[in-house]
């Protein structure tokens, strides 16, 4: 039996501000939206470059307050051929929250709070 994975999920607090941090910080493109019709939720694919994954933003129309992210250990990883150029570009957008200089990789946090670990290709 095999598997592929088809998409990560994340809940998020604002559908706007998401898609463009997003598409700012890691170039990530709207695949598909999913509007329900009495307006209680919305999803919202994004995809990279290469189209093999999915990112999938959950808005929830009752759930307008900030989730609980426990101690945020979970995390979804990048990789990038520009590590440098992208760790410049992330420092002036102000979105690094932790840099791991030892293992040359670093955070960067989304508006909802969540870290997403950018690492070079190698």
């Amino acid at each position: 039996m095999k598997f592929k994975i088809a998409h990560c999920n994340i809940n998020i607090t604002n559908p706007e501000v998401s898609l463009r941090f997003y598409e700012e910080a890691l170039g990530l493109k709207e695949y598909r939206r999913v509007i329900d019709p009495n307006g209680n939720f919305l999803l919202i694919y994004l995809v990279d470059e290469s189209g093999d994954f999915l990112l999938e933003l959950t808005w929830l129309k009752d759930h307008p307050q900030k989730y609980d992210l426990g101690e945020n250990e979970s995390h979804i990883a990048f990789v990038t051929k520009d590590f440098e150029e992208a760790e410049r570009k992330h420092t002036a957008m102000d979105i690094i929250c932790y840099r791991n200089e030892a293992m040359g990789i670093y955070f960067i946090e989304d508006p909802d709070g969540y870290w997403l670990e950018i690492l070079p290709e190698r």
